[in-house]
């Protein structure tokens, strides 16, 4: 189902929400993966229902993008499922809107299943993880599967930057950090001109490499979620507010940080006045050709 949106009536459009547990209960990652990222980011509530995050959206008078990750190969968790998401999505088609995780290791398995998703399901974008997911984006073993999204006409989000996931933990649970760095994106954007591209997070410690991309690639898009705002650094402010106002989102990363934490640090930011609804909502209604 497509989402019954429109952009006018939003406070904000939250573009970075993860569903961390399904049905049966069953949670994104793993028990030791779960603890740490729980303790790092001191969460409160590390996995809502999707029911309990489409009222805390519809409270606030927003509406959100949400998924899951399947990093299944990398750390041998069963994920949660797709059609999970995008059936709980439905549910509220008035506040969520669903994307979907494919793990690149299912290989043409995966290629196939975009088109399904799609087409069965109303998912309209794809979320992926290198470092949890353990691969290089620039692998051009995953090319066939951005052939296929980007066929679809839908954007890939990918997480950049640091990750809190396995954060503390011995060997940082074996998650690498190298597969993150914006830079091999910038690869991809070149080959997939035709891909829209959202790079999640402000990218510590590749930051500036990551608003070079965002300025040298008319595909590639910038989420500012997973940091409160608070801790942005100068220069994101400084393209935020001038070059690449029109392609800055508000994501918050809920469940690990509240839509009413990352609302109350921007409010504290010199953003421009007219930046402000760009960043908050327009941007991403443009980005998923939502009505205004």
């Amino acid at each position: 189902m497509i989402p019954q949106i429109r952009t006018g009536p939003l406070a904000a459009l939250d573009v970075h929400v993860h569903i961390e547990v399904d049905e049966a209960g069953h949670t994104s990652l793993g028990g030791e993966l779960l603890e740490a990222s729980a303790a790092y980011f001191r969460s409160a509530h590390r996995a809502p229902t999707v029911d309990e995050i489409a009222q805390t959206y519809r409270d606030r008078s927003m509406a959100a993008v949400v998924f899951t990750v399947d990093h299944q190969a990398a750390t041998g968790h069963s994920p949660i499922g797709n059609e999970f998401v995008a059936e709980a999505a439905a549910r509220h088609p008035e506040i969520l809107i669903p994307f979907a995780s494919l793990d690149p290791a299912r290989g043409r398995a995966a290629v196939a299943e975009a088109g399904r998703l799609v087409r069965e399901y109303g998912v309209r974008g794809f979320k992926f993880h290198p470092s949890l997911q353990n691969f290089n984006p620039n692998d051009r073993a995953v090319y066939p599967l951005y052939e296929a999204i980007t066929e679809l006409g839908v954007p890939a989000v990918f997480h950049t930057g640091q990750t809190g996931i396995g954060a503390g933990l011995r060997g940082g649970g074996g998650i690498r950090l190298s597969p993150s760095n914006p830079m091999l994106l910038d690869e991809v954007a070149a080959d997939f001109p035709d891909l829209t591209i959202v790079m999640a997070h402000p990218s510590f410690p590749w930051q500036d490499e990551a608003l070079a991309v965002a300025t040298h690639k008319d595909n590639v898009w910038i989420d500012l979620s997973g940091w409160a705002p608070k801790y942005f650094p100068p220069n994101l402010i400084r393209y935020a507010n001038s070059l690449l106002q029109h392609k800055m989102l508000f994501g918050s990363d809920f469940p690990l940080i509240t839509p009413d934490r990352w609302i109350a640090d921007f409010a504290e930011l010199d953003i421009k006045p007219e930046v402000r609804p760009q960043i908050l909502k327009l941007n991403a209604g443009r980005l998923l050709g939502l009505p205004a």
